[in-house]
């Protein structure tokens, strides 16, 4: 018998909650079916952030399911970007202050013997974006992923170690190069003092004090900074994350000279077209803006320029492939590479008669196919982002990953 049916003088009796059952019911239905319904009606989920948007978590997550919630709704939340705009502009126009758009408080811990206690640092402490002195932006991740790491310095080295010992054990030539943050670059523009300065520094001086010494990363600051000098002007955009042309071309400089030593000395460089592009900081704050763009030839003999501009992300593997010149690096080369490979992909094309560009996150979620991918290769070449490396991001530092790549390899060796 069901409690509400007792006497409501029974000791057992307990009145039904329908109206507040039924309230629950509806606010599920409109917590799931906004975004359903908006993006039947045209609205899709842009990305603000960078990063992919979150998917919805697997029922079989357990309690999982529910904390993984927010994240996704958030995402997915119907015109999230003019809702963004609307915050900011009323912030700064009523306020003259940036919106508080990320936050959060945490606290010690409660409780008999944790008064010393160290409380775990909640990301969202930490703001999406860092606003510096004149008018530069920079990611927050820059800052909150090297104070909240998922994996120690150690692991992150371990996890690299694993790809290269699989990538030679193969019989081919293994490359590592990791892009510096633009916080690392050009630290000059931060602001006197921001949230995270102090753990974010310490791990900064940490992550290049040991990881390319211990893995042979090649470390790109000091090339990127002499490129700076040589120019006259940064090699980071003031308002986006990513690198210049300049800074991309500098990276493509690196590579081949590990290579092939003096392979660059045919090379000649120089501007080419200009054109706008949508700088990615300014959407976290609700801002539409771009950054100037500057392109340039590139002939590795000396010739006609060699460069192809090829919008990608690299989800899908980028393949670019031409008759070999003097000064083409001509062996197969399978490059691992996110967003500042984009910035790289025109000179790639330049100076590789045969090189294929794929992302990160298909080495985790399709290993088997990125494996038969770069056993097509002679050399394979990883470019990391700082920010995801440090801060122990990236699924392909398990080295049960390289392990599952690395058997491929083996069963395809070049000799």
């Amino acid at each position: 018998m069901h409690e509400a049916w007792l006497p409501r003088e029974h000791p057992l009796h307990r009145p039904r909650h329908g109206r507040r059952q039924l309230l629950a019911l509806i606010c599920a239905l409109a917590f799931f079916s906004a975004p359903v319904s908006s993006w039947l009606f045209g609205a899709r989920p842009e990305q603000l952030e960078n990063r992919p948007l979150a998917e919805l978590p697997s029922v079989t997550a357990d309690f999982g399911f529910f904390t993984g919630l927010s994240g996704w709704a958030t995402d997915h939340l119907p015109f999230r970007k003019a809702a963004v705009q609307a915050v900011s502009g009323i912030s700064r126009g009523v306020f003259g202050e940036p919106a508080p758009l990320a936050g959060g408080s945490h606290g010690s811990p409660v409780g008999a013997g944790q008064r010393d206690a160290k409380p775990p640092i909640d990301e969202s402490v930490f703001p999406p974006v860092i606003e510096g002195r004149d008018g530069w932006l920079y990611l927050g991740h820059d800052v909150s992923y090297r104070c909240v790491p998922t994996r120690t310095t150690d692991e992150v080295i371990a996890g690299l170690r694993a790809w290269r010992k699989v990538v030679e054990s193969s019989g081919r030539t293994f490359q590592l190069v990791i892009a510096p943050d633009k916080s690392t670059v050009h630290p000059e523009h931060l602001p006197e003092d921001y949230p995270g300065e102090d753990c974010s520094v310490a791990a900064r001086e940490e992550f290049w004090r040991e990881v390319p010494k211990a893995t042979g990363a090649i470390d790109l600051r000091g090339p990127l900074r002499r490129t700076a000098e040589r120019i006259g002007h940064p090699v980071y955009h003031d308002i986006d994350t990513h690198w210049t042309h300049e800074g991309g071309a500098t990276m493509v400089y690196q590579l081949a000279e590990r290579l092939s030593p003096g392979i660059t000395g045919t090379w000649e460089m120089r501007p080419s077209r200009q054109y706008p592009h949508s700088a990615d900081i300014p959407d976290l704050l609700g801002q539409d803006r771009e950054v100037q763009i500057q392109a340039y030839a590139l002939a590795p003999d000396g010739g006609e320029d060699g460069t192809r501009f090829k919008p990608s992300d690299f989800h899908e593997p980028l393949r670019l492939t031409s008759p070999p010149k003097p000064g083409m690096i001509t062996a197969p080369v399978r490059l691992v590479g996110d967003s500042f490979s984009q910035f790289a992909s025109p000179y790639f094309a330049a100076t590789h008669s045969d090189i294929t560009i794929t992302h990160p996150d298909n080495v985790a979620t399709n290993p088997q196919g990125t494996a038969n991918l770069l056993a097509e290769g002679e050399v394979i070449t990883f470019e990391l982002s700082e920010r995801f490396v440090a801060g122990g991001r990236y699924p392909l530092l398990e080295p049960e990953v390289a392990a599952q790549v690395g058997a491929v390899l083996a069963a395809h060796p070049v000799r």
